[in-house]
Formats: structure tokens, sequence, C-alpha cells
């Protein structure tokens, strides 16, 4: 299983906290559970972090069983669609940078 996360470290612009975030669930979490594959779409708005550490205001991650699963969501209709309307959202409320990170998972039952 593996995971790809895009973080948004950055800030939200001076007040555009909740209409950036119902943006996000408006707009670009209904194109996100469209990506063909994926066993789970995870949204996570930033609340609160150490003193000094860099400020994520949303991180998305997306599993997939496989590699060849994701790299054919990245292909996708919906992701071609969410990177037109991620692209609004941040030019209207973000400012900073997206960079994403794919990651296998290890898990172990507690």
């Amino acid at each position: 299983m593996i995971t790809r996360f895009a973080l948004f470290e950055g800030s939200v612009k001076p007040g555009q906290t909740k209409a950036f975030r119902a943006a996000v669930q408006d707009r670009l979490v209904p194109l996100w559970i469209q990506f063909p594959g994926n066993d789970d779409v995870r949204v996570m708005f930033g609340e609160e972090r150490d003193e000094g550490a860099p400020e994520f205001p949303l991180i998305l991650a997306i599993t997939y069983p496989d590699r060849a699963t994701m790299e054919a969501a990245l292909t996708s209709s919906a992701r071609n669609q969410s990177r037109d309307v991620t692209g609004e959202i941040v030019a209207e409320f973000f400012e900073g940078r997206i960079h994403h990170h794919v990651t296998e998972a290890n898990i172990f039952p507690g």
C-alpha cells in the first residue's frame, strides 16, 4: 500500500481560513474521491503546530494498493480537473507551495 501526500506549505490569506476549507471540501473533495483505484482519501486541515514548525494548512493523503494504480489515477480526468480547481483555490486563498511525497505504508497492529 502506498500513500501520495500533497502538502500545502505556507499560509491561508488572512481572514480566509473558513472560505479556504469550504472551497476544498465543496470543490476538491468530490474530485479527489473520484481518483480511480484509491483506497482512502484523507483531507487534514492544520490546527496547531510546534513553535517554529512550518505551517501546513492542508495535507491531502490518497492511498492506493500499488504504484501502478496511483500512476493511472494521476492521468485520470478527475485528477486533471482537480489540478485546475486547485489552481483557482490556491490563487484565491493560499500563499505558499504545494509539494508531493509518496510513502510506503508498514502497518503494525496495536
